[in-house]
């Protein structure tokens, strides 16, 4: 019989899998792209929610359309129905009905709403019957100026010409 023939091969090193020689020491990392990261985001995170929340800087500042405690504590006298026109004076969709909902939260009966056909930066309110206190108690709470231009032919008491300097409250109408 014959022997079957064995050929002896070279044998490689046994090694690990992933070690493919020298060991290099871990250079060190860099973590400072990740606290970059993270700040950013906490800062994207923090603008957000204050946007979310309504809060900005007009705000704090106390600028014309922005609301304080004090705009948000006009209501219409008690007894009195003072019937008020609330017109967008911008080019917002939805702005007049938004004060409507608004106003109407503080007592007042809004009668009518819709579009002015003049385009203004400020709010403006007209007194049209004669009672320039009913028209300043709303120009406080809408944060505007108070015009006389009494109108006999309206059945009304006030125009609300919707600048663009107002923003609806932060706070929701009907939580």
């Amino acid at each position: 019989m014959r022997e079957p023939q064995t050929t002896i091969q070279k044998s490689l090193p046994v090694t690990a899998p992933g070690d493919f020689g020298e060991i290099e020491p871990p250079r060190p990392r860099r973590k400072i792209g990740r606290w970059i990261l993270l700040l950013l985001l906490a800062v994207g995170a923090w603008f957000g929610w204050n946007q979310y929340m309504g809060s900005s800087t007009l705000e704090a500042a106390g600028a014309p359309g922005s609301f304080d405690e004090s705009s948000h504590n006009v209501v219409a006298p008690e007894g009195v129905r003072i019937k008020v026109e609330v017109q967008n004076a911008t080019a917002t969709r939805g702005l007049a009905r938004r004060a409507t909902l608004y106003l109407r939260d503080r007592g007042f009966d809004v009668v009518a709403f819709g579009n002015a056909s003049e385009r203004r930066d400020s709010t403006l309110v007209l007194d049209r019957s004669g009672h320039p206190d009913w028209a300043a108690l709303i120009a406080s709470a809408m944060k505007g100026k108070v015009e006389s231009r009494p109108d006999s032919s309206r059945y009304l008491d006030v125009t609300v010409l919707v600048g663009s300097d107002w923003r609806p409250p932060a706070l929701p109408f009907y939580p």
